[in-house]
């Protein structure tokens, strides 16, 4: 977008719009679900040498893109991308609009007798919490048969599905596991965005640590860099609710969320130290904190043990 290190991301000019290009077919069910492959850094023509893949990407709608092509160039279901956009349908975007693309994605399932929340959460290796959320469901209510339930982060393969650990509710507090990302250590690079914030959650999820304050407080921006994502909306995002991206010329992103509101906008310039955005408690959320994720680097918060307030960044 507005720096070298993260380029505005554009249409193949390919006569072909979807060229193989070696990573292989798509997975596609009768439940319309997609396994992802994880979203490239670049156009189609990129996506077999990306090595970034843990990155956040941001795509402009050209002339003649069809939602399709657009998630079969990201590799992630069409599902993932109406989700992340707040749009109504698959044709709910024009051109010049920008798309976010999250290097997640999911599927929809239609109720059947004996369906539960549990057991769509271990058929699909998802979180029966978060369907739950995504959906406005009753964690004790019965599903409806007939209807169309969206699983977030929901996985389908031709092969029986590996058990994950899945999320643990702790004293009110959601503990995830460790779902990938990180990257090499840049020593004095990265500041605490929040000085003195309570440690109350050790790595997790895309390379994210947990900093618990009081709603309100300041966040601020953990390295010079550009703001490609502000999104203060309160929308799904993968959980995020309210939250920016700021993209580093060392190459990675980080990315700050669960604001009650931001503080910047897409395509500003930010300093170390600036305020991006305040605490808040939007997106998946169980009290006010930052989810303080690194992509493409080690999180320089990694080592800050939990329960601590003195946490230094690496």
């Amino acid at each position: 977008m507005p720096s070298s290190a993260t380029p505005l991301l554009a249409a193949a000019t390919n006569i072909d719009p979807n060229p193989n290009k070696g990573i292989g077919d798509t997975l596609t069910t009768s439940d319309n679900a997609v396994l992802a492959h994880t979203g490239p850094a670049g156009t189609i023509a990129d996506v077999a040498s990306s090595t970034q893949s843990d990155h956040i990407s941001i795509y402009v709608v050209r002339r003649g893109d069809t939602l399709s092509e657009i998630a079969d160039m990201f590799g992630v279901s069409a599902n993932t991308i109406i989700w992340a956009n707040n749009m109504s349908s698959a044709k709910d975007f024009h051109v010049g609009d920008t798309l976010i693309i999250l290097p997640v994605s999911g599927t929809e399932h239609t109720v059947v007798k004996g369906d539960t929340l549990k057991s769509l959460a271990k058929r699909y290796n998802a979180d029966a919490g978060e369907i739950a959320q995504f959906n406005g469901l009753d964690t004790a209510g019965a599903l409806a048969v007939g209807t169309s339930i969206i699983i977030p982060g929901g996985e389908v393969t031709p092969k029986a599905p590996v058990s994950k650990p899945s999320s643990k509710k702790r004293s009110g507090k959601i503990y995830e596991p460790y779902l990938g990302g990180g990257g090499a250590s840049f020593p004095g690079y990265y500041v605490d965005p929040i000085p003195g914030a309570l440690v109350t959650q050790g790595t997790h999820g895309w390379n994210a640590v947990d900093l618990a304050a009081p709603r309100g407080t300041p966040i601020h921006a953990a390295a010079d860099g550009v703001v490609i994502i502000s999104r203060g909306t309160g929308a799904w995002d993968g959980g995020y609710g309210n939250y920016v991206v700021i993209t580093h010329d060392n190459g990675s992103q980080t990315l700050y969320s669960h604001m009650t509101r931001t503080a910047v906008s897409s395509g500003q310039s930010v300093s170390s130290g600036d305020v991006i955005g305040y605490v808040g408690s939007t997106g998946l959320s169980t009290g006010a904190h930052l989810h303080f994720e690194v992509r493409g680097a080690a999180n320089p918060l990694r080592a800050c043990v939990v329960g601590s307030t003195n946490c230094t960044a690496q």
